[in-house]
């Protein structure tokens, strides 16, 4: 069935299945630079609650300016020295938060020589000249398949991101389950960021406007469902200037 299937495909029917358009070596092994960094950033994260939780179990505090040996200088609720223990402990947490950060900059430097080198008129180029979008931003779209998957329209964009609504219907009783987070996770995540960005750096945007009017003033709940559809809309825009160059109604390009 499916030699056949295969075949009718080749004859022309084009409507028998869908094509996967895998991602070739270079870009399959480019994906580790910000599937790297997220990963870093997420153990950075836990390590800083970490240390959080610790110095609560004292009745102290994470201070704002952490010098070398802060731990040192850190008082308990009875206005005692920390433990031996819990500051060599923190020590050895300070020592993997300092490692990590050294990795992150050297991926960020990483990003940042990857947009100085782009030529002007590639997608890399013309997604960081948007306000809004960093060399992050677009290393993470660009890497996830933003322009090698080949999109043909933008319900391929929309279907490789996800955040579809999940309705549920069973005889009479109809409910809405919420949206779904079946989708590329990397991808979700710095569309929902960009998203964001989008709203505070472009204002005066077309996409930005259609948030404010249909959701800002909704509440909580409404912005955060507004901003799951300004990601898919956003992804679509960004898609067609990345591909074709198209700045988006209302877009502003940071200056020179």
């Amino acid at each position: 069935m499916l030699a056949r299937m295969l075949v009718r495909y080749w004859m022309g029917e084009r409507e028998v299945w869908r094509v996967v358009r895998g991602p070739s070596e270079a870009d399959e092994a480019a994906r580790h630079g910000s599937r790297e960094r997220t990963a870093l950033v997420k153990e950075q994260t836990r390590i800083r609650n970490q240390i959080r939780g610790w110095l609560a179990t004292c009745g102290a505090t994470l201070p704002r300016s952490q010098t070398a040996t802060w731990w040192t200088r850190i008082e308990t609720w009875c206005g005692t020295a920390l433990p031996v223990p819990l500051q060599d402990r923190l020590a050895r947490a300070e020592a993997r938060r300092q490692l990590l950060a050294e990795q992150i900059a050297a991926l960020n430097a990483l990003q940042r020589a990857a947009v100085a080198a782009a030529p002007a008129d590639s997608a890399r180029a013309r997604l960081v000249r948007l306000k809004g979008v960093a060399a992050t931003s677009a290393a993470t779209l660009l890497e996830e398949g933003l322009v090698w998957r080949n999109f043909q329209n933008r319900r391929q964009v929309g279907g490789i991101l996800g955040f579809t609504p999940t309705p549920h219907q069973s005889g009479d009783v109809v409910r809405d389950r919420g949206i779904s987070r079946a989708g590329i996770a990397p991808l979700q995540a710095i569309s929902i960021q960009l998203a964001w960005n989008w709203i505070r750096w472009q204002p005066s945007s077309a996409l930005a406007q259609w948030f404010e009017q249909r959701f800002a003033h909704g509440g909580p709940r409404a912005r955060r469902i507004g901003i799951v559809a300004v990601a898919r809309r956003l992804l679509i825009l960004l898609w067609r200037v990345a591909t074709t160059g198209v700045i988006p109604a209302g877009a502003q390009l940071k200056p020179v």
